[in-house]
Parts: C-alpha cells; sequence; structure tokens
C-alpha cells in the first residue's frame, strides 16, 4: 500500500506543465474510406459511376461548369461513365477539346512575322522579321538547301528576311523622305514578299510604325490600297514604337542637307 500513496506525493508535487510532459503523446486514429474493387483486382466501374451522377447531381455543380469549361460529351466525367475497354486513341485524345487543346498547345502556337516601319523625316526604312529559325527551316533563305549548303549554314538562325530603303528604289539626297518615295519603297517590299514565297510562310503579321516622317502615311496608303490586299488579312495587330524624349541628353545637332 505504500507504492500507491508515494505515487500520489510524487504526483502532487509535480507541476501542471511538467505532468503533461511526462504523460505520453495522444494517440491519433485516422479513417481511411474503403476502396471498392472488383473480384479481378480492377477499379469498379459501378462505384465510379456512382461517383460521377453524385458530383453532377450535386446543387453546387448544378450548371456542371468550371470557370469558362461546359461539360460536353468529351469532358472527363462522360469517359468515367463510358463502359467497355479503355481506348487510349479514343477517350484521351476527346479530353484534347478546344477547350484544353489550346491552353495546351499555346507555347507551339505560330508567333507573328512584324513589319517594322521606320518613318524619318529624311528617309524610310521597311524591315520584315520573321521569329528566330535555322535557316534551313526558311525557304525564303537564297542558297540554303539541305543539299547545297554545309551543316553551319543551315543552322545559322535566321530573323530578318527582308531591310529595304527608299534608296533601293532609286531615290537620292532630299528625294528619299519625299511621300512619293515612302509610297514606292512600301509598294516595292510587298511586291518582294510575294515574288521570294514569303507570303506563304507569314500566318500573322504585325505592322510597328516607329517615327513621324511621311512614310508613316504612306505605308498605310499601300496595305489599304491594292497593293497590300494580300497581306492586309494576315495583319492581327497595329502597334507604335516611337520614342518620345522628355528631358534627358542634349539632342544631335539638325542635319542639314546640301
Amino acid at each position: 500500500m505504500a507504492t500507491p500513496s508515494s505515487s500520489r506525493t510524487f504526483a502532487s508535487a509535480i507541476c501542471h506543465s511538467c505532468r503533461q510532459r511526462l504523460l505520453p503523446p495522444p494517440r491519433r486514429f485516422f479513417r481511411i474510406s474503403p476502396t471498392h474493387r472488383a473480384a479481378d483486382g480492377t477499379t469498379d466501374r459501378t462505384a465510379l459511376g456512382n461517383l460521377s451522377s453524385n458530383i453532377a447531381r450535386s446543387p453546387s455543380r448544378a450548371a456542371n461548369s468550371v470557370g469558362n469549361y461546359t461539360k460536353t460529351s468529351s469532358s472527363f466525367l462522360s469517359v468515367i461513365d463510358s463502359g467497355g475497354e479503355f481506348n487510349p486513341d479514343d477517350e484521351m485524345t476527346s479530353l484534347l477539346t478546344d477547350s484544353f487543346g489550346g491552353n495546351l498547345n499555346a507555347a507551339n502556337a505560330d508567333k507573328p512575322h512584324r513589319l517594322h516601319v521606320y518613318a524619318t523625316k529624311h528617309n524610310t526604312h521597311l524591315t520584315l522579321v520573321q521569329p528566330s529559325r535555322p535557316a534551313s527551316q526558311t525557304p525564303s533563305s537564297m542558297g540554303i538547301t539541305g543539299t547545297t549548303a554545309s551543316a553551319s549554314d543551315q543552322k545559322k538562325i535566321v530573323d530578318v528576311l527582308l531591310s529595304l530603303s527608299t534608296g533601293h528604289v532609286g531615290f537620292r539626297k532630299a528625294g528619299r523622305g519625299s511621300y512619293d518615295a515612302a509610297y514606292q519603297l512600301a509598294a516595292f517590299t510587298f511586291k518582294q514578299i510575294v515574288e521570294k514565297g514569303i507570303l506563304n510562310e507569314i500566318k500573322y503579321m504585325e505592322v510597328v510604325f516607329r517615327g513621324f516622317g511621311a512614310g508613316r502615311e504612306a505605308v498605310t496608303k499601300v496595305l489599304l490600297g491594292t497593293e497590300g490586299r494580300r497581306l492586309r488579312g494576315k495583319i492581327t495587330k497595329v502597334g507604335d514604337a516611337t520614342r518620345l524624349k522628355l528631358g534627358g541628353s542634349r539632342s544631335k545637332k539638325p542635319r542639314r542637307l546640301g
């Protein structure tokens, strides 16, 4: 009988915080719902069908839509409900609908070509740029083919397809900054795009203007006219990259043409 009294005396001599430390930690129990399996070890299709039916009848999902996605015949629930053997060529490819396929292939989407229009007071420059790709994948690259060019030439990255100014169409000195020079340059550039086979490579094109020279309006007129009818439908964006100076260092002295 001395042992219980001594243990109670020892327990009463310990403070509450120390007693909690000496006590064994409480045991935690986790309950796992049983898994429904058929006799052959595969997942019970009936249980999955009931689960999908309960989800479809849920009040919070009455519209059965999440974000911009609405359940269709090719949704995930319909794949679960469907009977028969699983065919990856049918069920898995049906998941790649327009809603999902566009997101998965966004990184591999075709990047647009860009037409840079640099219009200054004294000249107009037009530069057609494509997404960076090897020269072997650029049909418009002159003389670079799989049989005549070396391996280094075929791996060369090509960005610029055309780079022309009003001097390429015969204008000199002060005539290079005129409206007529820019108009003829734009018409000549679009003709070169068609003749060199670049038009077939262009799926989307962006036009980027820079500067306030006469060539800005001239290129716009050509794009809206007969010369630009084949490129006009491929333009998806028109931007302005003109640099506006606010303070900063002293500008270059005005250029004087003699």
